[in-house]
């Protein structure tokens, strides 16, 4: 599968499975919300999570995307780059975080003083994983 193939499946979807490597080299995995756009999956996380620190250590990750019936599924591969942790409400992290926000639900957030506030409180970021490999099952 190439990542022409892979594209829309992975646009049309939000939730998935990060795999992230922990110090003893086992995948951890947490369930997260996405936005997909060219090749690059971003995803809000707190500074204080394990895949956040495992993701420091090495920026390796691969993000599984199943369909609603989980037969059709996507494993994206690649590595991450991490924003700042938003510090100031309404900084570029910030910033970045509401446009994830916004790129997942259904509607935009009706109050960004709010959700920045609630982001700085959070101590909250962006990872951007650069998607350089795909494989999985789509029809065709």
């Amino acid at each position: 599968m190439d990542l022409d193939a892979a594209n829309p499946f992975l646009h049309e979807h939000s939730h998935g499975v990060l795999m992230t490597i922990k110090r003893d080299g086992r995948p951890q995995a947490s369930n997260i919300s996405y936005a997909y756009d060219h090749g690059v999956a971003r995803m809000s996380v707190t500074d204080s999570r394990a895949k956040t620190k495992n993701l420091r250590r090495d920026p390796r990750a691969s993000l599984h995307v199943t369909s609603k019936d989980f037969w059709r599924f996507v494993v994206a591969e690649g590595t991450v780059e991490l924003s700042r942790v938003t510090t100031t409400p309404g900084d570029a992290a910030g910033q970045e975080l509401l446009e994830v926000y916004n790129a997942i639900s259904p509607v935009a957030h009706p109050d960004p003083d709010e959700f920045f506030a609630a982001m700085v409180a959070d101590q909250r970021l962006v990872i951007r994983m650069n998607v350089q490999r795909v494989y999985g099952q789509l029809p065709g």
